[in-house]
């Protein structure tokens, strides 16, 4: 069977949120994100390179694995986040290989951004 080249790579991340549009603009302000809406209870987005969903279907929490985005430039991705609404949970740090700052979106699930400058 040949490979699809996707194979073990993140391929959907769906996000339990209590108002798919305020997800929408918070992901869309600070990110540039698109959508596809599918009735009044699920949003698929599109980040250019991977899709997920909003759905208001299940419960809403923080927790699980931390979803960890790419930045060219972290300064300005941090003021976008928190233009769109976004609350800065671990202000920017460095570690091995670059730096990387943690936020929390409306709904209070804990995502990171970091960049390799």
């Amino acid at each position: 069977m040949a490979s699809s080249g996707k194979d073990r790579r993140i391929d959907y991340i769906e996000f339990n949120v209590s108002d798919i549009a305020r997800a929408r603009q918070f992901y869309g302000e600070a990110f540039g994100w698109t959508f596809t809406d599918y009735g009044p209870s699920y949003c698929e987005f599109s980040d250019g390179g991977l899709k997920g969903g909003f759905t208001t279907e299940g419960k809403v929490g923080s927790g699980g694995p931390l979803i960890i985005l790419f930045a060219d430039d972290l300064a300005d991705t941090l003021r976008q986040v928190e233009k769109a609404g976004g609350q800065i949970v671990k202000p920017v740090f460095t570690f091995p290989g670059g730096r990387r700052f943690h936020f929390a979106d409306p709904d209070g699930y804990e995502l990171a951004v970091w960049s390799d400058k």
